[in-house]
């Protein structure tokens, strides 16, 4: 991949927001030529200073480059700076990857939106935080044909960190980021419960944290067991079967409202459980819920 200046790859990163300005830090710092732009004028300053190129206009921004990275809070942001004609006519016969965060039916249908535009498209997601970027911390995950995955990925290695492409269907990254991210938010809504339960029994947070971070450790095992046993049917629940588990959700859900704390999060956990052993899952592990979501949903 070469630009017009030469043998030198080229790379648009459009979007400067904290992990737009990392990404386009991280291809400067590898030598790449990079051009910016942002919606709102004034970000560039710091790349422009350390080398890029700073475009006046969207539509110049992609010309400038093969290769368009786009990063911004979602697709429609996205679609505001792509889809104006002038943009996606300069963005014809070039790449596209989407880096931006959104549904599994957004990157498919933007994927098919370039393909009938003539743009080469690649979905990805940022499975790490802007600092990481760069470095051998950052995970990137992509979707969308292999071969173009392949043709770019010496410039996307550029971006550090670990590079993983999930298969043809666009939407496949988007899906791994939904679920992904449904692990972190319902667990950092449970950790502020905790802390608002624990304050309103006199302990404080920092006198939690270091038991919080023990509880923390014994998940990773349990998600490889609870994976095996959701693909296989399995659901042991020998050592903590869902009647055991229903227990103690009710006597954190008395105490949380004892205390006036919205208990909600719980509750409907809790129901989640009192569904399955009313359907004759009592014996079995808490993971059976996934099967009943499952079923709810109609799959």
């Amino acid at each position: 991949m070469s630009s017009n200046t030469g043998q030198q790859p080229a790379v648009t990163v459009l979007g400067l927001g904290p992990m737009g300005r990392a990404l386009a830090g991280a291809f400067l710092d590898a030598g790449l030529r990079t051009t910016v732009w942002n919606r709102t004028p004034g970000r560039d300053q710091e790349l422009v200073v350390r080398g890029a190129v700073g475009a006046r206009s969207a539509e110049e921004a992609v010309a400038a480059s093969p290769l368009t990275v786009v990063c911004v809070v979602d697709y429609d942001a996205a679609d505001a700076i792509l889809r104006p004609g002038a943009v996606t006519g300069a963005l014809k016969g070039r790449t596209l990857v989407n880096l931006s965060a959104d549904t599994p039916a957004r990157a498919r249908e933007s994927a098919a939106w370039a393909a009938g535009h003539g743009i080469d498209y690649l979905d990805g997601a940022i499975m790490t935080p802007a600092p990481t970027i760069g470095t051998p911390d950052a995970v990137f995950l992509h979707s969308g044909p292999q071969d173009l995955y392949h043709r770019h990925r010496p410039v996307l290695d550029a971006l550090g960190g670990t590079h993983t492409h999930l298969g043809e269907d666009p939407g496949r990254a988007a899906a791994y980021d939904i679920a992904l991210l449904d692990i972190f938010w319902t667990a950092m809504a449970g950790y502020a419960h905790a802390l608002a339960l624990a304050k309103a029994e006199g302990v404080t947070a920092r006198e939690l944290a270091p038991f919080a971070q023990g509880i923390g450790a014994i998940l990773p095992p349990l998600f490889e067991e609870f994976a095996e046993d959701v693909d296989s049917g399995g659901f042991s629940g020998a050592i903590n079967p869902l009647t055991s588990a229903a227990s103690s959700m009710a006597h954190i859900i008395h105490t949380s409202e004892a205390h006036g704390i919205d208990a909600g999060v719980m509750r409907a956990t809790e129901g989640l459980a009192r569904r399955a052993i009313g359907l004759g899952h009592g014996g079995d592990g808490f993971i059976r819920v996934a099967e009943l979501l499952g079923r709810s949903a109609g799959k």
